[in-house]
């Protein structure tokens, strides 16, 4: 499925599980970092593990792990789960990271069952060695999409990100470049703790999407139905590029669109990209 909202949900508040599941959102992300404190790690495994033990979702699950011995524990158990879809890996700053749950994925895989490589990895890149190691990271293995947490990026580099964001232009930039290098999904965009003015929020959203971000991670449940407005094409969207596609069937190498403009592979793969984002 296409994931245009990426619910984020304290691992240590099972109440909220189901809820999520039934926001709209795309993707719910059970998160044992940040959000749990230290004192509650092990209850919010726990209630983690209960929840991803039910039955099939109509969602992807993820799972944000934690860093170190602790979150080599939490991949172990969590990857023996059903519900799970992947695991979003917290400040990823090299390829090893990958490389590691990678292996640790696949000999869950084998003593579950599951079929190799089916349990995804999304890393978060949230540091100055992270940007500068994207296009590594997204050449890993099960790497599904990348993420951004701008909030420890922005500590890292020493800045104070304004309302349009600006001084992390280049690492937004630069995690989209090597999405699209590496042929794998475009990032969601990372959270924002506006979810009071959605109008803000979606003025917000719109001037990512333009940078290259298809969709985006949310914290509140009114941010999910604004992110699937925003990131769903029109109908009059599809209705062009399915046109597109069709005068390119009807005549291959040489076409024109409604408009008079010539068209060639590059308007087709706009115009594909556009009606799977549709769904």
């Amino acid at each position: 499925m296409s994931v245009r909202s990426w619910l984020y949900v304290p691992g240590d508040r099972p109440d909220r599980f189901d809820r999520a599941a039934a926001s709209g959102a795309g993707a719910v992300v059970l998160d044992l970092e940040d959000a749990v404190p230290l004192a509650g790690k092990d209850a919010a495994l726990a209630a983690v593990l209960d929840w991803c033990a039910g039955d099939p979702v109509p969602v992807q699950v993820w799972v944000r792990i934690n860093q170190g011995r602790r979150g080599s524990d939490d991949v172990a158990a969590v990857a023996r789960t059903p519900r799970l879809t992947g695991v979003v890996l917290p400040k990823t700053g090299s390829r090893a990271v990958v490389d590691r749950v990678h292996d640790q994925l696949s000999a869950a895989e084998v003593a579950t069952g599951r079929p190799p490589g089916s349990i995804a990895v999304s890393p978060l890149i949230e540091s100055a060695a992270g940007v500068l190691a994207a296009p590594a990271i997204a050449g890993g293995p099960r790497v599904r999409c990348l993420q951004l947490g701008e909030v420890d990026l922005a500590a890292d580099l020493g800045v104070a990100p304004g309302p349009d964001g600006a001084e992390l232009l280049l690492a937004r930039s630069t995690v989209v470049l090597a999405s699209a290098a590496a042929g794998i999904a475009p990032p969601p965009a990372a959270v924002s703790p506006e979810f009071r003015d959605l109008d803000a929020f979606e003025a917000q959203t719109r001037a990512l999407v333009a940078l290259g971000f298809r969709g985006r991670a949310c914290i509140h449940p009114d941010q999910v139905a604004v992110v699937e407005r925003v990131c769903r094409p029109t109908p009059e969207q599809v209705a062009a590029a399915r046109d597109v596609l069709a005068r390119l069937a009807a005549s291959p190498g040489v076409a024109v669109d409604a408009h008079g403009r010539l068209l060639d592979e590059a308007f087709a793969r706009q115009a594909r990209a556009t009606v799977a984002a549709a769904g």
